[in-house]
């Protein structure tokens, strides 16, 4: 009995070390450019493959971030994507890039993705990046050009332009297609929309005031 449960002691052992941390599965194939025509509007971990065929160095290079976003919006930022869906050569490969554009006092206001995690590179001008942990702790840092600032996975945080002059941000993620929820939209500007006297009470105001509030989504 004791050689028996001394194999199946080192069995176990081998069985909990011998076996790597589980990961996104490895790809079994070069690439999967996404044939984004031929894709159903919820795609699980990616999109259809473009025949291997068909693919050419075209579809492995995008030009989108190279051009700053109109910031003539209501936050005075512009958020140019570089995932999937406007780089479909990214497919499967688990990265994408965004590049944020910000007036003086521009706003990329507080949202999360649920995706991924991202890494902030400031490019241009002086911006602060900040989140909220889940327990309730802000964490924040204003950064400069070649400065980063990492955000895990999930959490709500925003980038403000605290300079005097426009500033522009690259960001990353860990995954091709990150996911967005913007917190005063997703709340205020949802179809159909939360009942007033839910958001009434979570934020402690009157129903007229979140009635204003909407009005503006």
């Amino acid at each position: 009995m004791k050689t028996m449960a001394a194999i199946l002691l080192i069995l176990s052992l081998v069985g909990f070390f011998g076996v790597p941390a589980f990961s996104d599965p490895d790809a079994l194939q070069d690439f999967c450019v996404a044939n984004l025509k031929l894709s159903n509007d919820t795609p699980i971990n990616g999109f259809v493959c473009k025949p291997a065929s068909a693919v050419t160095s075209d579809d492995f290079f995008f030009d989108g971030l190279s051009k700053g976003g109109d910031t003539s919006t209501t936050f005075g930022a512009a958020v140019t994507p570089g995932n999937v869906l406007t780089f479909p050569g990214l497919n499967t490969l688990g990265l994408s890039m965004n590049r944020v554009d910000y007036a003086p006092g521009g706003l990329n206001p507080p949202h999360s993705h649920p995706h991924a995690t991202e890494l902030v590179l400031a490019v241009k001008g002086e911006i602060l990046v900040g989140f909220v942990s889940t327990s309730n702790v802000f964490y924040s840092k204003v950064l400069k050009s070649g400065e980063n600032f990492v955000i895990p996975r999930g959490l709500v945080h925003f980038q403000y332009n605290v300079g005097k002059e426009k500033a522009v941000a690259i960001t990353t993620f860990d995954s091709q297609l990150p996911g967005v929820v913007i917190a005063a939209s997703t709340l205020f500007g949802s179809k159909p929309d939360i009942p007033d006297i839910v958001l009434a009470k979570a934020f402690q105001v009157d129903e007229e005031i979140v009635k204003a509030i909407k009005s503006k989504f």
